[in-house]
């Protein structure tokens, strides 16, 4: 090894000493070779002299480009191997993250050029670390220092997707750390020119339909929203539901039929306190980026995760982009920033006076900007755990939204899905997302399913959905 073995990071967050450094990814070949210098064109014999030799260089070897990102991704078996070819004492015994942070080292020390690019996380006001969004941004060996004399000629921020090449590492160096910032989300770094900042643009009501009915999807509770509670760019929605009500299935369904109806949408999956085989599920099950906390980690984890997530959706709506962000559950995420509040005082149910504030901060983000791009927010909230805690979080948040969707235990008890309860849910100014006839009819269908009681409306409903085409067809043809 290059450097002694006390120098090898830890995985916890420790902060590097004094360095400069910068971002920088860039996809290449995962393993290095020693490729041989380009063969020049043989010029005319010349004696060999003393002054001859001096003026003919010796060829300087090319070193092919390595690319953090695809060493990550590379199995941990690949990773041994490769650490064999190099100075690596115990690669065996080291984790996978600790084991690209030795390859990195060794790489840059043989003249290697190394980029790497990852989601900023701003850690003190001069200097911030680039995460991996693979690991939902956790904290690891492999991360980059990110000094700050990188980030204010360009204007960096918390959220956005950087690519730095990196330097050599100093005798006591923690982390691999950038030299320069190849781009900023894609663009050049010398073209690159800051947006304007998210809190600045303009919000406006939602006005452009997220359709969520889908041929492929097939989902009878997808055109029961359509109906019942339209989605709009900008919308902040929640869905509100009992223990076991199928929230979990229902935002899965949504994800999908967004993935499918507007693949152009930055959708994001946030899964927080939740159980392992569940982010397993939504992992395999649908094409976006899942970002997640399971229930065994600790509280400020939780708070981690959604603060990067957030500043995220901000940078790309700030590019003029549509984000819509799925998240399970506010609950949750209040639960978490409480648990992770030290001091002030206790309110009712056990609820810190500012535990609240960064929930609403994150759910007050979704909106319809006039400058361009969107961001739209439908998050679960949990009501009737007999948890005291739980009615004060919703109440909190009740109000706050422009979209309800409400699940009813007693249609879940009856195997009636989706347990959407029609009287309960809705959106407002929902005139604004259909056309004006379409509008009428629409109003025609829910004065019809108004008379009927209780969960009478919803299967009469849903068996009208059984024997048409689409809506288009159920709503020239009327509930039969």
């Amino acid at each position: 090894m290059t450097e002694e073995r006390e120098n090898k990071p830890l995985p916890d967050e420790e902060i590097p000493q004094a360095d400069s450094a910068q971002n920088a990814p860039a996809p290449e070949q995962a393993l290095p070779v020693l490729l041989p210098a380009p063969a020049e064109e043989s010029a005319p014999d010349v004696p060999s002299t003393p002054e001859s030799a001096q003026e003919e260089p010796e060829p300087r070897p090319i070193l092919e480009q390595i690319d953090i990102n695809e060493l990550r991704r590379r199995p941990l078996n690949d990773l041994q191997e490769m650490a064999e070819t190099l100075p690596i004492r115990n690669a065996s015994s080291l984790t996978k993250s600790q084991l690209v942070f030795e390859l990195g080292r060794q790489l840059l020390a043989k003249g290697h050029e190394v980029v790497v690019s990852g989601v900023m996380e701003q850690a003190k006001d001069n200097y911030a670390m680039l995460r991996d969004p693979v690991k939902s941004f956790r904290t690891s060996p492999d991360d980059i220092y990110l000094g700050g004399n990188l980030i204010k000629p360009l204007h960096l921020r918390v959220g956005q997707l950087i690519k730095v090449r990196l330097r050599k590492l100093r005798p006591h160096d923690k982390y691999l750390s950038a030299s320069a910032v190849i781009s900023v989300e894609g663009i050049p770094a010398e073209e690159y020119r800051a947006a304007q900042d998210f809190e600045r643009l303009t919000p406006l009501f939602p006005k452009e339909r997220l359709l969520l009915e889908n041929k492929e999807v097939n989902s009878a509770a997808m055109r029961v929203l359509d109906l019942m509670t339209p989605f709009g760019k900008g919308q902040r929605g929640l869905i509100v539901a009992p223990p076991r009500g199928g929230k979990t299935v229902l935002l899965k369904t949504i994800a999908r039929s967004i993935r499918a109806n507007y693949p152009q949408v930055e959708l994001i999956v946030l899964l927080l306190d939740e159980r392992p085989e569940e982010v397993t599920d939504f992992e395999e099950t649908v094409d976006a980026p899942v970002y997640a906390s399971t229930f065994d980690e600790p509280s400020r984890r939780h708070a981690q995760v959604s603060d990067l997530v957030i500043e995220r959706a901000k940078r790309l709506v700030e590019m003029g982009r549509d984000v819509v962000i799925l998240l399970d559950s506010l609950t949750r995420l209040a639960r978490g920033y409480n648990a992770n509040q030290t001091g002030g005082r206790i309110m009712s149910g056990g609820l810190g006076s500012n535990a609240l504030e960064k929930p609403r901060k994150f759910f007050s983000a979704a909106r319809n900007v006039e400058e361009g791009g969107s961001l739209t927010i439908i998050a679960t909230c949990l009501v009737d755990t007999e948890s005291r805690m739980d009615e004060v979080i919703f109440e909190e948040f009740k109000g706050t939204g422009n979209l309800e969707i409400r699940l009813d235990r007693e249609l879940s008890e009856r195997r009636i899905y989706p347990a959407i309860s029609l009287s309960q849910s809705g959106t407002r100014n929902d005139d604004r997302l259909y056309n004006e006839q379409e509008f009428v009819k629409i109003m025609q269908l829910r004065r019809q399913l108004a008379m009927k009681p209780g969960w009478e409306g919803l299967q009469a409903l849903l068996q009208n959905i059984s024997k048409t085409q689409n809506n288009a067809e159920l709503l020239l043809t009327g509930l039969r």
